[in-house]
């Protein structure tokens, strides 16, 4: 087998197994800013890992956030939440598609969604879809157990 064979052979590989490029560190940068919303630093390179239309699916209202409306919620989240932490725990990457299994924390300093939790906090599980373009993210479909943080916050 040739030289050329074999480079053809592992181009071809590449193509049929997907693996044509590696986004997960992309991806790490959009918990980056959920762990922490109110770095300057990291604001700054969440919006390199996005394209400026990025849009965040999954909004229970049914409307789509927009990546300047997204990042004035994770500000507000700072300020209400400053232990926020999401940590990756799984990550499989498919093409342009990343999806992502992790788990959010936190203690609420305030009411929480008309929740007074008086210290308590909440550990959830959240499972996101980050599809990529050109190695920036340009949506994520999101879904978060909400219900389940307000019950931790409640006692319940």
């Amino acid at each position: 087998m040739t030289l050329k064979t074999l480079i053809a052979s592992a181009a071809f590989a590449t193509v049929a197994t997907g693996a044509l490029a590696d986004d997960t560190d992309t991806v790490t940068t959009f918990y980056d800013l959920l762990s922490n919303p109110g770095s300057a630093e990291i604001v700054a390179e969440f919006q390199d890992a996005t394209s400026e239309d990025w849009i965040s699916l999954g909004d229970y209202s049914g409307n789509n956030k927009t990546r300047e409306a997204f990042l004035g919620q994770m500000g507000g989240f700072a300020q209400l939440i400053p232990d926020l932490n999401w940590a990756i725990e799984d990550m499989h990457q498919d093409g342009d598609t990343v999806i992502v299994r992790s788990r959010a924390t936190g203690t609420p300093v305030a009411p929480f969604f008309g929740v007074d939790g008086e210290g308590r906090s909440f550990d959830i599980l959240t499972i996101d879809i980050h599809e990529l373009e050109d190695g920036v993210i340009v949506r994520t479909y999101h879904v978060e157990d909400w219900a389940g943080a307000l019950q931790q916050l409640a006692g319940n």
